[in-house]
């Protein structure tokens, strides 16, 4: 019961009388024991309305505290269950992918390689194989029987390890990819507008994205382009691959440049680099085909004649002799 609400007895009453009494057997007299009486209530009240305060403080401060636990245990109930639903959101991204009201698109959605989708949101450099018509259809299949759960690590740029699909690696067994300077002039329109979109999608820089359509845009409007020199052509996507491999080595550094001028003496050694290969080639089939012309002559030549009237051949004919 709080004392301060307690009411002070009246002692001057008749059922006091006995407690007066003892006073006044004491020595006290009527009044004395009354107001004796009174002022011994008032300190006993006062006391109590003193433990009754603190208890009360006590009370309120264990209140508080078990207010506060509890609210931290909802909290970190809470945390625990966003860290969670972080985790799924992390894990099941298609799971939480918003929804794009619209109709059914139709033209057909473009989905490169995973490997070419990481590198590419990395900003590293990708083949242009995987962009092409060939390599969309690629991936398609491998979609279809990769392993969607299989995971390897790998080391990041800042060379902490982390786990990717394993589609997102390339893979030493799947078809060879054909190199940049190898795809045709159509393959290479297949590929540009393709991989300018991906670049935009993957939050590539402004100035990047824009250098690389300059790039290209020069390289189709080069007066080789439509040259009637075939190795000229040929020549531009080369270029196209040597120059574009060599920057993506060298961004970031204090030898970086921009691809948007072509450089026409490099132009000339990636012509000269075609040339010297077609004549190479060319030299080595000349060689081989008269080589085996050779070897026909010799054997006609051994059995249009016996054994000891067989003619005799230059020195550099005989390695051919043995058959």
């Amino acid at each position: 019961m709080d004392p301060n609400n307690a009411i002070r007895p009246d002692y001057t009453l008749p059922e006091f009388q006995g407690e007066r009494q003892q006073l006044i057997d004491e020595g006290l007299t009527e009044q004395q024991a009354t107001r004796s009486l009174t002022a011994l209530w008032n300190f006993n009240n006062n006391a109590e309305k003193v433990r009754w305060t603190a208890r009360q403080v006590l009370l309120e401060e264990a209140r508080q505290r078990a207010e506060e636990d509890e609210a931290q245990r909802l909290q970190d109930l809470k945390d625990e269950e966003e860290a969670t639903r972080l985790e799924d959101r992390k894990k099941n991204k298609n799971k939480y992918a918003p929804i794009k009201r619209g109709k059914v698109p139709s033209d057909p959605t473009i989905l490169p390689a995973q490997y070419a989708t990481r590198r590419l949101k990395a900003g590293d450099y990708c083949e242009l194989h995987y962009f092409t018509n060939k390599g969309l259809d690629e991936a398609k299949v491998a979609t279809l029987i990769a392993e969607p759960d299989a995971l390897v690590m790998l080391p990041a740029a800042d060379g902490v390890h982390s786990w990717v699909p394993a589609a997102a690696v390339k893979d030493p067994k799947a078809a060879p990819v054909t190199k940049d300077e190898n795809l045709t002039w159509e393959e290479f329109n297949e590929v540009a507008p393709r991989i300018i979109s991906f670049m935009k999608v993957h939050d590539w820089p402004d100035d990047r994205v824009s250098m690389h359509i300059q790039f290209w845009m020069a390289l189709q409007a080069h007066r080789w382009r439509h040259a009637p020199d075939v190795l000229k052509q040929k020549a531009l996507l080369l270029y196209q691959s040597q120059q574009r491999r060599r920057w993506h080595l060298t961004v970031g550094t204090a030898q970086g440049w921009s691809l948007e001028e072509i450089n026409q003496d490099l132009l000339f050694e990636a012509r000269e680099e075609l040339f010297n290969e077609k004549r190479d080639k060319e030299t080595a089939f000349a060689v081989q085909v008269s080589h085996s012309s050779l070897r026909s002559l010799v054997k006609l030549e051994r059995s249009s004649y016996p054994c000891a009237f067989a003619p005799s051949f230059p020195p550099f004919v005989y390695p051919f002799l043995s058959f």
